[in-house]
């Protein structure tokens, strides 16, 4: 197996991991996280009926600063938007990224926006 195949599967093996664990309802949705090397995606998830509630990213924006300025500006973004659609609590999904640098930003900016996770 390449090197390339190896961090594919291992990617996936711990977004499963975390999956497992959490799941979004109606009241209490799924924050899904997704950033990649030049965009940061966010929407908030019901898993029961299997929908998207809000979603909100960094594409055909013209965001400035760095990629963890542009998670925290995300996750300013979704945690207005989620309030006034009424959702206040969230399960936060990470996916296979850990919890630390840009994901932690973008947490950190929807915490204090008001969401709780």
């Amino acid at each position: 197996m390449d090197r390339l195949t190896q961090k594919m599967n291992s990617m996936q093996m711990r977004k499963k991991r975390v999956r497992a664990t959490i799941n979004g309802t109606k009241e209490r949705p799924r924050l899904s996280v997704h950033i990649s090397l030049s965009h940061v995606n966010a929407q908030l998830i019901d898993d029961t009926t299997s929908t998207t509630l809000i979603y909100v990213t960094s594409v055909g924006r013209k965001l400035t600063g760095t990629m963890t300025e542009k998670a925290a500006t995300i996750g300013t973004e979704l945690a207005k938007k989620s309030k006034t659609a009424g959702i206040n609590k969230v399960v936060f999904d990470r996916g296979s990224k850990l919890y630390h640098g840009r994901v932690k930003a973008l947490a950190d900016a929807a915490r204090a926006g008001g969401l709780e996770f």
